[in-house]
């Protein structure tokens, strides 16, 4: 009898014990590897297969990936064809040649509606003349852009195709990110790799930055943009930023030159603003217009000259708000709406980009030795 109990005693703490070394080992996988217990499976009906979920990176690149690709399209333009001439340096004189009868890609963007509205850059379509665009959906199919909305106060545009069906992304919440975050880019790299996919986390917030190319005649002002070192080559431009629910936090739009991993996207919820507005009346929100061609007076420049710094009116633009307030040639801009006009471009340009179409602005203009008052309503930018 008391041999039994020994036993029984015996088989009880074995079985104890047993079960405080699986927790522990439960417990410090946990803590070395993120395994929970959770993750293991118990097998059922006699099978001896355990199922093991395991969370990684690797699988939310993947998830997002699948989920956002197929509404990811790639933006082509198409010159009329011409002649160009070349000259070798090394011999061989001129050669001849034509350039521009073939489809090219230049760009990136995403389906905002299954009726074919879909969201890129300005900039990638920003010639207005001569070139004819058309967009290719991740399935290869090729279709030809109907109608192009240019949004003039940020580098946002709309194109419409003639497609029914697609793949519209979820447009995300860009309020809210932290640096650190993990975020994926998809797009056209280099024009070539079309539904190339990158990875990388938010590398910085609230950015300003110059985008564009001087040589090109294009340079543009952005503010507040997402620095991201998640790979942005020419060609990305106009495509999703990404965050792990697969919804879009902002375009991608430029990279640093001469850095590596160093890109920059606009925040979604200012294209949510742009489209929100298209989408209710047809256009974007104007950008304010004064209609004067101008050169900031530095300090130096006033001083030798005994005038104040300010903006010198060249010319006056024909039919602007400007010529109808009565503003002329030669006037100096001081101030406006009592903020003092400095000596650099940028401070007269974003007093007036911080102000709204059909504002009201008064002016300060030194004008032959005397101070004029002028109102100036703000209008639209003229449409190019």
């Amino acid at each position: 009898m008391k041999r039994g109990y020994l036993i029984r005693l015996f088989t009880i703490v074995v079985v104890v014990v047993v079960f405080v070394i699986a927790i522990g080992g439960a417990i410090v996988a946990d803590r070395l590897y993120g395994f929970k217990p959770l993750d293991f499976v118990a097998p059922r009906n006699g099978s001896s297969t355990v199922a093991t979920k395991i969370v990684t990176e690797e699988s939310v690149v993947i998830d997002v990936v699948n989920k956002v690709s197929p509404s990811v399209v790639t933006v082509s333009a198409q010159v009329p064809q011409q002649n160009v001439f070349n000259f070798s340096p090394f011999g061989g004189g001129f050669s001849s040649g034509s350039q521009g009868s073939t489809p090219q890609d230049i760009g990136t963007g995403f389906v905002v509606s299954a009726n074919g509205l879909i969201v890129t850059n300005k900039h990638v379509v920003s010639t207005v003349t001569g070139a004819t665009y058309q967009v290719v959906t991740s399935d290869g199919k090729t279709y030809p852009v109907q109608n192009i909305s240019r949004d003039p106060a940020n580098d946002i545009a709309i194109l419409k195709i003639n497609a029914t069906g697609l793949k519209p992304v979820e447009l995300g919440n860009s309020s809210n990110l932290q640096v650190g975050q993990y975020v994926v880019a998809i797009g056209t790299a280099l024009g070539q790799f079309r539904n190339t996919v990158t990875q990388g986390v938010v590398s910085g917030l609230g950015r300003g930055i110059t985008a564009g190319d001087e040589l090109q005649g294009y340079v543009e002002q952005l503010d507040n943009v997402i620095q991201t070192d998640a790979a942005i080559n020419p060609g990305n431009s106009g495509g999703p930023l990404l965050n792990t629910a697969g919804q879009v936090i902002g375009i991608n739009v430029a990279v640093a030159q001469g850095a590596n991993n160093i890109g920059f996207a606009i925040p979604i919820n200012t294209v949510k603003a742009s489209l929100s507005q298209f989408q209710a009346t047809g256009k974007f929100i104007g950008k304010p217009y004064l209609g004067v061609e101008y050169q900031m007076i530095t300090q130096q420049a006033a001083l030798l000259n005994s005038v104040p710094q300010g903006a010198y009116v060249v010319s006056v633009v024909s039919g602007s708000p400007a010529e109808k307030a009565g503003i002329q040639a030669n006037d100096i801009i001081t101030k406006i709406d009592g903020q003092s006009v400095s000596g650099t471009n940028t401070d007269f340009s974003a007093i007036i980009s911080g102000k709204k179409v059909g504002d009201t602005v008064k002016l300060d203009i030194y004008r032959n030795g005397q101070t004029v008052n002028v109102s100036v309503t703000l209008s639209d930018t003229p449409t190019q």
